[in-house]
């Protein structure tokens, strides 16, 4: 599903997003769908029905399990939910949908440790129930840059201008970095038994984020090692927040019955139900010390129709590149992220800390209130 959505994203610059937060939230809505609802859900998630319910709270608990991240779900409804869907999914929260959303934005605050401050959509009074998956992690590296190494150093953007930015450097060894196709990887482990692992992804020139970024998580036997004793790794400060309209690339991805009067979500509540916006908000930043990266997606839905069933060898990020964020397991995309224009880092070095994420963009035009009866 992440290789499917990344390339969704076809050409439009720097982002950041979360796989794996996205797959959380739809599979806990596709917990309660059914018929051909489902069978759409299940072709892009892998799990539809009753057996979405076991796979997400499996998979949120797998990923709790990485040091530093915190996974949590919680639904609020202005309907009846059944109580079988609530007992399906034990991890999951369940409250009143107020007629103000600060107590959503209290919960997405405390949930991402305060890197997001609030829900990126206007709760409008259309909407029935609104289903918020958060994933967060504040990690420090296991072995972190040197600070009085970070120096000014070319990038060159998608537009090929070459600029000067804050780079970090230091040595990794041979078997953190290899060859995956054509892309190189560098990984960076996270402080931990069961630490993070976030791996930089470097293409040929002009190569995009689809083509690049899966490189990070393919098979152990598609790698092979670099020709050298060690690396010199050179990486610039980064800082990336993406606000993201996933309900305008479902129908790209398979899902069209669950965002129309057709919608089938029988096994959640006995309203008819059918989604009304898909949305993510993720932040990532890379410093000194450590990464931090968060993510919130908000599954809104509204009321539906009728239901139907020693050489060494230079690595240098001067260019576009990719940045991945994995479970312990090294598997599972928390966050992936693609920089092509001037990286956002902060201009000194970081003593204590790993600093403060830019201010969250305008929201993109998709995002205009709802008239009922008038569409979305």
């Amino acid at each position: 599903m992440g290789e499917r959505w990344l390339r969704e994203f076809g050409e439009e610059g720097d982002f950041v997003c979360s796989p794996a937060g996205l797959w959380l939230a739809l599979g806990a809505v596709a917990a309660g769908a059914r018929g051909g609802t489902a069978e759409e859900l299940r072709a892009l998630l892998g799990v539809a029905g009753d057996d979405a319910a076991e796979a997400v709270t499996s998979t949120a608990r797998v990923l709790a399990g990485t040091d530093a991240l915190a996974v949590a779900t919680r639904v609020w409804s202005r309907i009846p939910v059944y109580r079988a869907y609530r007992e399906a999914l034990p991890d999951i929260g369940f409250g009143p949908l107020g007629l103000d959303q600060d107590e959503i934005d209290a919960w997405v605050r405390e949930a991402t440790d305060g890197q997001l401050d609030k829900l990126p959509i206007r709760i409008l009074p259309e909407t029935l129930l609104a289903l918020v998956n958060a994933l967060v992690l504040k990690a420090c590296w296991e072995t972190p840059f040197q600070g009085h190494l970070t120096r000014p150093a070319p990038f060159t953007d998608a537009m090929g201008t070459v600029h000067q930015v804050p780079t970090m450097h230091r040595q990794l060894a041979p078997g953190e970095a290899w060859n995956a196709g054509t892309a190189q990887v560098a990984e960076l482990r996270c402080d931990g038994e069961a630490g993070a692992r976030v791996r930089l992804v470097l293409g040929p020139p002009g190569a995009g984020p689809a083509e690049v970024l899966p490189a990070a998580w393919a098979p152990r036997d598609t790698r092979t090692p670099l020709d050298a004793e060690a690396v010199g790794l050179a990486v610039p400060r980064l800082a990336l927040r993406t606000t993201t309209d996933v309900t305008l690339r479902l129908p790209a991805l398979g899902v069209l019955r669950a965002t129309s009067p057709l919608a089938d979500f029988s096994g959640l509540s006995p309203e008819p139900l059918e989604i009304s916006l898909v949305v993510q908000e993720a932040v990532l930043k890379i410093a000194e010390l450590g990464v931090e990266a968060a993510a919130v997606t908000a599954v809104l839905a509204r009321p539906g129709g009728a239901f139907r069933p020693r050489r060494t060898v230079r690595l240098a990020y001067d260019r576009p590149f990719g940045v991945v964020v994995l479970d312990a397991s090294g598997e599972l995309p928390l966050f992936a992220a693609w920089q092509s224009s001037v990286p956002a880092g902060d201009p000194m070095p970081e003593s204590d800390h790993l600093g403060t994420f830019p201010p969250p963009p305008p929201l993109p035009p998709s995002f205009r209130p709802v008239v009922p009866g008038a569409g979305s």
